[in-house]
């Protein structure tokens, strides 16, 4: 099992939960360091995104908000505020499942990630894994039902 296999079982479980189906881990060395999946719906929280989750379980595990090094597999694109964090604690290397033309911060959007005006920056990895942009299909169109 790959790392964006990993974050699509997080996804899972968000759309079990009927969250929007987004699942993220980090990783730092090979080994799985944060996950999260969505929980605005169950936290009623505008910040419980998957990334954010992920990026704050990672913290604690490392003990330092500095995850230089690390990666962040995502399977939906980051909004602002995730890209936003993803810069903040310095996260190297972003692998993306699925672009989000609404909202997308990484590029489909804007693309803060990469923005060389900013003190840090990332690189982003397109992976297209058609799972990743099948399970948000799927859940919206099910919502509408």
């Amino acid at each position: 099992m790959n790392f964006m296999d990993i974050a699509l079982e997080e996804a899972k479980i968000a759309k079990n939960l009927k969250e929007v189906p987004v699942g993220a881990v980090v990783v730092k060395d090979g080994e799985i360091i944060g996950k999260g999946h969505n929980l605005r719906e169950t936290l009623q929280s505008p910040l419980a995104h998957a990334e954010i989750i992920a990026i704050e379980n990672a913290a604690k595990q490392l003990g330092t908000w500095r995850l230089n090094g690390c990666e962040m597999y995502v399977t939906l694109e980051p909004c602002p505020m995730c890209a936003g964090a993803i810069i903040q604690s310095r996260l190297s290397k972003i692998y993306i499942g699925t672009f989000d033309p609404n909202g997308g911060a990484c590029g489909s959007v804007v693309n803060l990630i990469q923005n060389r005006n900013l003190s840090y920056f990332g690189d982003v990895i397109w992976c297209y894994d058609k799972r990743c942009s099948e399970i948000l299909t799927d859940f919206f169109k099910k919502m509408r039902e």
